[in-house]
């Protein structure tokens, strides 16, 4: 009797959870846990075609391992009984440096798409930014979220519809706009060659074998109304339900002839802040801060377009050096831990932006998986700058962290 009331006294029984998604979560101990479930949980073209870069995936690679090449110089004994993570971005007060970015067709991973991604978001209170080529609509969107939202545009020679899409996402209270400058042709991602993956999916052997494999998967597709690409239903061009290849679809509507003299057509068109999302150099930071620009999104496009485009982390302490103040530096690519946001933040920039990883919390227990992610990050960020002895974002500075030269 002894014996049972001693093991009693360090034992729990655990509660049980019926919720299969949130008992997936319960266990998922970072981003890289999220990613095995998407692994086990979607079709494999589909979990490539979330997973995969371009060609060789070098800057794919590059972007996540520069993290793990920059350390902490940490301080001790500083009071951080109280660590805030709050900051401004584009005029708006953050409780995180966090954006959540742009990703199309995202009810390939399940079919609430980018209404669990922007309901997610407003919860926490940080910017949600909706792609063009999105399942889900502008109006559908701001129905379900009253948080910030951007719209991110990609720029097609039918400029009469590029503004269009801006009118309307005007009218639903979007408050910037995200221009896309590093896709004047689509980047070659083999995965999906090599898959024979296109969006919308082909309907072959290969295919139907794979959704017998994930039935969960097929399921909740099914289920739920056709996908297309929402925001350009019932604007005379075509949708979803009938473009064959995204990749040709792409590379017939892209205008390739882009160039900094059209910044002037879009100022004439949207009121509000303007974010350039795939500056890569630091030439190209300076000239969007003498244009005007509200902020970069430093972004080699997750490594999905040019192969062997530079690690973002290593342009952010060199732009934020080149740019002062005069613009806002918005990290994108690679970001896996809270970690990660605090060396962003250290080194020059304002905020961080993440694609992949929520899509893989998406992918793990939907909406909840995206709050999931969220929440990972924030806990990250607070216990490494409370570990780090910074108490405010104001603290971090290039001080804080060193580049490494050997692993």
């Amino acid at each position: 009797m002894r014996a049972f009331d001693t093991l009693r006294s360090v034992l729990q029984f655990r509660p049980v959870e019926w919720d299969l998604d949130l008992r997936r979560l319960r266990v998922a101990a970072d981003v890289a846990d999220l990613r095995r479930i998407a692994r086990r949980r979607l079709p494999r073209g589909v979990f490539d075609y979330i997973d995969g870069g371009a060609e060789d995936e070098l800057s794919l690679r590059r972007n996540v391992d520069a993290f793990r090449r920059v350390e902490f110089r940490p301080r001790v004994l500083n009071d951080v009984g109280v660590v805030d993570t709050g900051t401004t971005l584009l005029g708006r007060s953050l409780p995180l440096p966090l954006v959540l970015a742009p990703t199309g067709f995202t009810r390939i991973a399940t079919s609430g798409g980018e209404l669990d991604v922007a309901r997610a978001a407003d919860r926490a209170g940080i910017p949600y930014t909706l792609s063009t080529l999105a399942t889900r609509s502008i109006e559908e969107v701001a129905a379900v979220s009253a948080g910030p939202k951007w719209f991110q545009v990609y720029v097609w020679k039918d400029r009469g519809l590029v503004a269009e899409m801006l009118a309307r996402a005007a009218r639903a209270d979007f408050e910037a706009i995200m221009l896309t400058v590093d896709t004047a042709v689509l980047g070659r991602r083999e995965r999906d060659v090599r898959r024979g993956f296109t969006l919308p999916p082909k309907i072959g052997a290969a295919t139907l074998l794979d959704g017998l494999a994930h039935p969960q998967w097929t399921w909740d597709l099914v289920r739920s109304e056709p996908i297309t690409f929402a925001n350009i239903v019932g604007t005379g061009a075509p949708d979803g339900a009938r473009v064959t290849r995204l990749a040709d679809y792409v590379n017939t509507q892209f205008d390739a002839s882009l160039s900094w003299k059209d910044l002037d057509w879009f100022r004439g068109v949207w009121a509000g802040p303007i974010v350039l999302k795939g500056v890569q150099s630091v030439d190209d930071a300076r000239r969007a801060a003498d244009a005007g620009i509200e902020a970069v999104a430093l972004s080699n496009h997750g490594g999905r377009q040019l192969d062997g485009a530079p690690p973002i982390l290593e342009l952010v302490a060199p732009v934020a050096e080149a740019v002062g103040e005069r613009i806002e530096i918005i990290c994108d690519g690679g970001i896996r831990r809270g970690s990660d946001i605090v060396k962003a933040v250290a080194l020059g920039a304002r905020a961080c932006m993440v694609g992949r990883a929520y899509l893989y919390g998406l992918a793990a227990g939907g909406e909840l998986g995206v709050d999931h992610v969220i929440d990972l990050l924030d806990s990250g960020m607070r216990r490494t700058m409370a570990l780090t002895g910074t108490r405010a974002l104001s603290d971090l500075g290039p001080g804080l962290v060193r580049w490494r030269t050997r692993a």
